[in-house]
């Protein structure tokens, strides 16, 4: 059997230096540390770490294939150390995303995001991954629309041979831990009318329909279904794959020309324009935003990520391009005009999603004084 290569992205906000603006470098130090060390023991081939915003970004390349317990725990271990850091510094939402703390062979619905792909790999294997800040898992469904299943989008669709079949989309109903699977072309309409209602419905993962080659997955937890209350946005990420019969690199990355609405930004509780940046921009400000994406290029190469000369992970900041300058103008005017209307929807998110902030503590507070009308 050829060897198989596992990509293995897993986030979680462990703590942030001055609200919830960016992981500090003393974090970022210890997952360094934890998988270094993972790796010099041979548990993983590689590895890098990154922030977005303020969650800790784990990417972990390994043989052990996806929700393997050992690597989950790697990085269940190394959010619990960063979280205690952060405590011991005062920092703040320190361990926010960690909602379980007892370890029971998988990290998956303790908190913490997760999108892993086992993969063969092919001649050449370009990777984009995306990490989000200040927003939920249906951030994606746009762009993997627009990606996989959008002609006027990618020129592959209507171009390559290899990808005359189309794509089919896998969607998770988060209310009801349902998923279906739907191929585009022909069942365009009613994949939209699912995942347009991203607040519920979630892209999980993409495979070519000609052959089930998987071409992406993200993370679809959320929070606050687990913790019954608002305990910080699920700031989700996802795995690409490109090129040689799939969208090209070019076509993975230009719906992110313009910005588009997401839910979360403050609070979790408001619609907001996300903004991608490169990693020296990946810090949440103003009303703790606005929300943010970064996205980093790699080639998967003999069961590691490609290094240069010096045994270091070669990447590519990908949204660090003054091609995305549009995209960030359009985010600070849509926020502008978003915070002019405060507290009023339909800047704020409509009350379904209320149900799991504060906001039920202000009701709880005036039920009483509810009389008939």
């Amino acid at each position: 059997m050829p060897r198989k290569t596992t990509i293995s992205l897993i986030k979680c906000d462990v703590g942030s230096l001055a609200g919830h603006h960016i992981v500090p470098k003393p974090l970022l130090n210890i997952a360094e540390k934890n998988l270094k060390k993972a790796k010099e023991e041979g548990l993983i081939n590689n590895y890098y770490v990154f922030n977005a915003g303020d969650d800790l970004e784990l990417l972990m390349v390994h043989e052990k294939g996806e929700s393997n317990p050992e690597i989950h725990e790697l990085a269940f271990n190394t959010f619990q150390e960063a979280a205690n850091k952060a405590l011991a510094l005062k920092l703040y939402g320190a361990g926010q995303d960690l909602l379980k703390t007892a370890f029971a062979g998988n990290i998956c619905g303790m908190g913490p995001g997760v999108a892993e792909m086992e993969i063969q790999e092919r001649g050449s294997d370009p990777i984009v991954v995306f990490a989000a800040d200040k927003t939920s898992a249906g951030a994606f469904n746009f762009p993997l629309f627009r990606i996989f299943g959008d002609p006027m989008n990618t020129a592959g669709l209507v171009i390559d041979p290899n990808m005359a079949g189309g794509f089919k989309f896998e969607v998770m109903d988060t209310m009801h831990n349902t998923k279906v699977i739907l191929k585009c072309p022909e069942e365009m309409y009613d994949l939209i009318a699912l995942i347009g209602t991203v607040q519920r419905y979630v892209v999980s993962r993409v495979w070519r329909a000609s052959d089930d080659l998987i071409c992406a997955t993200g993370s679809v937890t959320r929070l606050s279904l687990i913790a019954g209350k608002y305990v910080g946005k699920d700031d989700p990420v996802m795995i690409v794959r490109a090129q040689h019969g799939l969208p090209a690199v070019g076509e993975v990355l230009v719906p992110f020309m313009h910005s588009y609405l997401v839910e979360g930004w403050m609070r979790g509780s408001h619609w907001g324009p996300i903004m991608p940046v490169g990693l020296k921009n990946s810090e949440c400000t103003a009303f703790d935003g606005p929300p943010r994406i970064v996205a980093l290029g790699f080639q998967v190469s003999n069961g590691e990520i490609a290094c240069d000369d010096d045994s270091k992970p070669m990447m590519a900041d990908m949204f660090d391009d003054p091609v995305f300058a549009l995209a960030r103008r359009e985010a600070v005017e849509y926020a502008a005009m978003l915070r002019r209307m405060g507290e009023f929807e339909p800047a704020r998110l409509g009350p379904e999603e209320m149900e799991y902030t504060t906001l039920q503590q202000v009701l709880e507070r005036l039920k009483e004084r509810f009389k008939p009308a």
